[in-house]
């Protein structure tokens, strides 16, 4: 049987219809949404550095990375010996000390950060050892519902993924270990846009 079908017999033996329930949620509201989302990104594992405006990125990227060779990013003003745009495949980007992503917004109550896919090679987001997402202090909302009604895919890739703090596990005699899957540090870059 066709799903199709499935469906219109369905229909046809549905006598009574209910309108779906309006559901009003009361999630979790912070009195100072930034101080949350740097309190709990720290309490991940996460860095969080506030930038003036108008300040050198790529000097602050450098004081916090003083021994990365290759960084990797496509954002417009980063100097970067990799592009995620440029590359042939993403294993080109494996040996990436610091990738530098744009966040698309920031939720303060478990420290995620949205980021759309705006390039070729996602991989960048986690083959990187470091990773840098400059994210505007605008964009930090309090909780996922807040979050999830401002997301914005690129059509170009419809694809985006939350990232928050670095990557971690921990195997049964509980050692922790870091950059298992992904970055093994994280630094959000909070602008003043």
């Amino acid at each position: 049987m066709k799903k199709e079908q499935l469906f219109a017999k369905l229909r046809a033996n549905t006598h009574v219809q209910f309108d779906m329930p309006d559901i009003q949620m009361d999630a979790i509201q912070y009195e100072d949404t930034l101080k949350q989302f740097e309190t709990i990104t720290q309490s991940v594992g996460g860095k969080v550095l506030e930038v003036e405006k108008g300040a050198d990125l790529n000097a602050l990227i450098k004081k916090s990375y003083p021994d990365a060779k290759i960084i990797a990013s496509n954002v417009p003003g980063i100097l970067a010996q990799r592009n995620p745009d440029t590359v042939a495949e993403a294993q080109e980007l494996n040996g990436t000390d610091v990738g530098v992503v744009r966040g698309g917004l920031g939720v303060a109550e478990n420290a995620c950060v949205w980021i759309p896919q705006t390039m070729k090679e996602k991989a960048v987001c986690f083959i990187s050892e470091n990773l840098v997402i400059l994210l505007n202090k605008r964009d930090i909302v309090n909780n996922m519902h807040e979050a999830y009604k401002r997301i914005e895919m690129d059509p170009k890739y419809n694809f985006g993924t939350f990232i928050s703090g670095p990557s971690k596990t921990a195997d049964i005699e509980q050692a922790l270990v870091m950059g298992a899957q992904a970055a093994r540090d994280v630094t959000v870059f909070l602008l003043d846009e």
